[in-house]
């Protein structure tokens, strides 16, 4: 049987997974140094060379890199195919870490082997094997001779060297268009290298390698291709290095490599770094930036457009602020920006007609200053700017968009409208007389002033009063004699038809990016200076006299009569041992604001520090109304109180901060409450600092409604109810306090919902105890009753609903919308602001608002509305988590509180209401009790069910004319 079969060929098979080896030099001793063929450095790669013979393969690989007609290892073809499989598979995992041991060049040889599509697929594809090995021998427990994490550590490595470097993308293209004559095949390998780069296989392949490695007891550094930001970035860098490599026609690559890079998701550092090189060059970089565009698809030039805009709202104009007068700053911003978007839209009708739809509709929410930048991009084109007025004004006016839309939508769309209208009337005057009068302005305004949303209805007369100025006559305009349309908003809204932004320069963005460079991300105003009244120079100050000297002799015996005064006691300073310790030399309290926000920021001297803080809010209340010392600094005290930190651990720190915030906003409600929430909602700041902050809006809005005795008053008593020698001290009783109010909020929604809960078990009571006949009142003479009653001053009542509650509100709305945040389902959100330490803070500060505010605030329809929709949005999350739904059910109970009659919640939220006690109804009947949170849930339910059950038996009838199918 052995002579009937002949061996044809032996061939000897590699163990890729024997043990990490030294190579083997005796294997090639007849092996020749000079490699001339690439089959001969085929077979030297696949024997295990020794180093010599190695770097002469390497070396001729590296040559042949440079040919056009012979073999060329980036050129795609089978043989270079082998070869560079057997770098990456072989050569690589035995060599790599022995040529960081010695002087060789050999590393920079292979990654000019590499350097091509086929080399990068090769190594992506080889990480992507070895993850796969690595997790099944993990699953499988396998234990092999050879450890795969050292070759994804060594290939993520090699892959890292080869891409580093912004003109990556323009070797390959240079080394297709060079070396591939073939146009269907250059296409082809260009797009293999966009799908590999682009797409995101680099970044989830790296990524998925470098969680294998942490798995391990070794330490891994991350590799920033596992960063979507930072590859993003290099993507961006690259496309910008190929638009100037300055070769043949290089539009469609670089248009096909945005386009898919595009998709990764990280838009913002994509877009930086081409706008970044638009900008330090605008002359010869806005041609080709519109070339390229003009070759990518139209999806993805509205992508562009829109991650550009996103771009100027967080990076050129995230630190202007909306004023009534704009500085030079702002217009020079403003005139940048909008050059900006000129620029990108002048040679694409489909991104011009992206940016009308985005004007025209409700999801332009955002800067104001972006929007005002993107309509000023539009003048040049009169039929869009006249659709964009069109289709606002017809949006504008739409009822279901009125009654469903949330107010921070319609302002922005009010803002659009009115700002257009003053572009189409310079423009066209005749066209805006005639839109005017057309049936969609009159029948628009007539929605508007019928809504029952008292804001609604303001955003239509301002609006109506606006058009009318420059259409009508003076004596035939429109106007309406209440004081909301004489307010400084109504004003700033009337003013916006004026608006009149010229398009300026690319420069105006590159000089503003310089300037935030310099500046801080968290204040970005110049510095104000100090007023020249500090100590003079020590030449200035001491005079010397020359010439003759007048002195006085005194006669020591005039001196007997003198009684001398008596020596003072000594301070208590004195009595300490080592008179180095004595402070002789303490600081005084504050008396200007300049000093106070130095004492706040010291850092060093605990006494100056303390002493600064325990005097903020008593300082600035009391310059609040002497001058505009406190109005002109009180963005930066807002700014240094809430980044406050203890750092010297005082007593009753957040105590004293507090105080200090609620100061800063009685100052300027109308101003300080916006930028209270605005900072609340975007703001980088704690748990804790949010929290200060919600604290800071519900005490000081209870203090503007003239409940701050009230609430001193319940302080005190719960401070001396309790024996002092049966607490602890101020620091431990912190720690170790049953308490369950952890922040002013929380004790002050636990004394609220006492006061509401109690009335109603009194009632149950005495519906328990008998007829009312056996019951004995008592009555209290007039004096005493005089003696209780007290004449509220209720100021919040005016600034409330623009200064503090819709702002709260519109920010939930905007800030669910951004983070993924179903409103109708009520999904739970990942953020932050979905945490349950902030999430029941807010929702009880919207309550203790709406509480304070009174039955006789003239907005409260609209904030009942507001505050209804935002608790039925989170019905899903209160039903997971306990506190959440605690404060859900505080602020229904608030709600139905301060809507005694509710006529008005019946005629306008019937549907709600009722969903609302359907709700409530289920989460008592699934509540079981027993402990004391579920106790408190119970009381809470009930309490609402009571409420709501009164309202909807008086006022069943009316209910039932338009809930006959509910």
């Amino acid at each position: 049987m052995d002579d009937l079969l002949t061996a044809v060929k032996t061939t000897r098979i590699q163990d890729v997974n024997s043990e990490h080896h030294a190579p083997k030099p005796q294997r090639l001793a007849a092996v020749s140094a000079a490699t001339s063929t690439p089959d001969q450095a085929l077979k030297v790669l696949r024997e295990q060379p020794d180093p010599q013979s190695l770097h002469d393969v390497l070396g001729f690989l590296q040559k042949s890199t440079r040919n056009s007609a012979d073999f060329n290892v980036r050129v795609p073809e089978p043989l270079s195919a082998q070869v560079i499989g057997t770098l990456v598979n072989s050569t690589i995992p035995d060599y790599w870490e022995t040529w960081n041991q010695s002087d060789h060049s050999d590393r920079s040889l292979v990654l000019q082997s590499l350097k091509s599509v086929g080399g990068l697929g090769a190594l992506v594809a080889r990480m992507k094997s070895l993850c796969v090995e690595e997790q099944a021998q993990s699953q499988q427990q396998i234990k092999k001779s050879r450890s795969t994490r050292s070759q994804i550590r060594i290939i993520l490595d090699v892959l890292s060297r080869l891409i580093t470097g912004s003109d990556f993308a323009s070797a390959i293209c240079t080394d297709v268009n060079k070396f591939v004559s073939a146009s269907n095949q250059r296409q082809i390998l260009w797009r293999e290298f966009v799908s590999l780069t682009a797409s995101g296989r680099i970044v989830s392949v790296s990524a998925q390698a470098e969680d294998l490695l942490k798995e391990t007891s070794e330490q891994v550094e991350s590799s920033w291709l596992s960063s979507g930001p930072r590859f993003a970035t290099w993507i961006g860098c690259n496309v910008v290095t190929l638009l100037g490599s300055g070769q043949g026609d290089v539009g469609p690559a670089a248009a096909l490599l945005l386009g898919k890079s595009l998709t990764l998701g990280y838009n913002e550092h994509i877009v930086g770094e081409i706008i970044s090189d638009l900008v330090a060059d605008p002359s010869s970089k806005s041609t080709q930036l519109q070339r390229l565009l003009q070759k990518t698809r139209a999806h993805e030039q509205r992508q562009f457009l829109f991650s550009t805009i996103d771009w100027i709202s967080k990076k050129h104009l995230g630190a202007q602020r909306v004023s009534k007068m704009e500085t030079e700053k702002e217009q020079r911003a403003l005139s940048g920006a909008s050059a900006l978007i000129a620029v990108l839209i002048s040679s694409s009708n489909s991104m011009k007609d992206a940016l009308v739809n985005w004007l025209s509709s409700e999801n332009c929410v955002g800067s104001f200053l972006v929007r005002r930048a993107a309509i000023a991009a539009l003048q040049t084109d009169e039929d869009r700017m006249t659709k964009v007025m069109e289709r606002t004004m017809e949006q504008f006016g739409d009822e279901l968009f009125i009654k469903h839309t949330p107010i921070v939508h319609q302002e922005a769309l009010a803002q659009v409208l009115l700002i257009s209208s003053g572009y189409v009337h310079r423009s066209d005057p005749m066209f805006l007389f005639t839109v005017a009068r057309s049936s969609v302005h009159m029948s628009g305004t007539s929605n508007r002033l019928s809504a029952s949303s008292l804001r609604a209805r303001f955003l239509g007369m301002v609006t109506a009063m606006a058009i009318s100025e420059l259409i009508d006559k003076p004596d035939k305009r429109l106007k309406f004699d209440i004081p909301q349309t004489e307010s400084a908003e109504a004003q700033w809204y009337l003013q916006l038809v004026r608006i009149n932004d010229s398009i300026g320069n690319l420069d105006d963005v590159s000089a503003e990016r310089k300037t935030d460079d310099k500046s801080s991300s968290m204040s970005k105003k110049a510095p104000k200076f100090e007023h020249q009244c500090g100590p003079l120079k020590e030449k200035e100050a001491v005079t010397t006299a020359t010439g003759p000297r007048i002195v006085e002799i005194l006669d020591s015996d005039q001196d007997d009569d003198l009684i001398p005064y008596a020596k003072p006691d000594s301070d208590p300073e004195d009595d300490h041992e080592d008179p180095t310790l004595v402070t002789r030399n303490k600081p005084t309290a504050p008396v200007y604001i300049r000093d106070l926000l130095a004492g706040l920021r010291e850092a060093e001297d605990y006494d100056k520090h303390h002493l600064a803080l325990s005097t903020a809010a008593s300082l600035i209340r009391r310059k609040t109304n002497f001058g505009k010392e406190v109005k002109d600094s009180l963005d930066e005290l807002a700014f240094v109180l809430t980044n406050l930190k203890d750092q010297f651990n005082m007593d009753e720190f957040e105590e004293m901060r507090q105080q200090g915030l609620i100061a800063v906003l009685l100052a300027e409600p109308e101003e300080m409450g916006p930028l209270f929430v605005h900072s609340f909602y975007t703001g980088d700041f704690s748990i804790s600092q949010r929290a200060a902050i919600l604290t800071a809006l519900g005490l000081g809005a209870r203090e503007l409604a003239d409940f701050g005795d009230d609430d001193e008053n319940n302080s005190k008593d719960k401070a001396s109810s309790s024996f002092p020698t049966k607490t602890l001290p101020p620091a431990l009783h912190k720690i170790y306090s049953a308490d369950d109010s952890k922040t002013p909020i929380d004790a002050m929604s636990n004394q609220l919902k006492q006061r509401l809960i109690s009335p109603l078990a009194l009632d149950a009571a005495d519906k328990l105890t008998g007829p009312s006949a056996l019951k004995v009142r008592t009555f209290s003479s007039r004096m005493d009753v005089a003696k209780r009653r007290r004449v509220i001053n209720n100021a919040l009542a005016k600034v409330v609903a623009h200064g503090i509650f819709f702002p709260l509100t519109g920010g939930w709305w905007a800030y669910a919308r951004a983070s993924g945040m179903n409103r109708g389902g009520g999904g739970a959100g990942n953020g932050i602001l979905h945490s349950p330490h902030v999430l029941p803070l807010l929702l009880k500060t919207l309550a203790i608002v709406l509480h304070a505010a009174g039955p006789a605030t003239l907005s409260l329809p609209q904030m009942t509305a507001e505050l209804l929709d935002l608790l039925l949005s989170l019905r899903a999350v209160a039903v997971a988590d306990a506190a959440v739904l605690e404060a859900v059910l505080f602020a229904l109970l608030a709600a139905m509180e301060v809507n005694e009659d509710g006529e008005q919640l019946v005629r306008d939220q019937a549907r709600e209401l009722l969903e609302t006690q359907e709700w409530v109804r289920t989460v008592f009947e699934n509540t079981a009790g027993g402990s004391e949170e579920e106790e408190r849930v119970r009381s809470l339910a009930a309490a609402v069910l009571v409420r709501i059950g009164d309202v909807v038996e008086r006022w069943q009838r009316l209910m039932m004319g338009d809930l006959v199918d509910f």
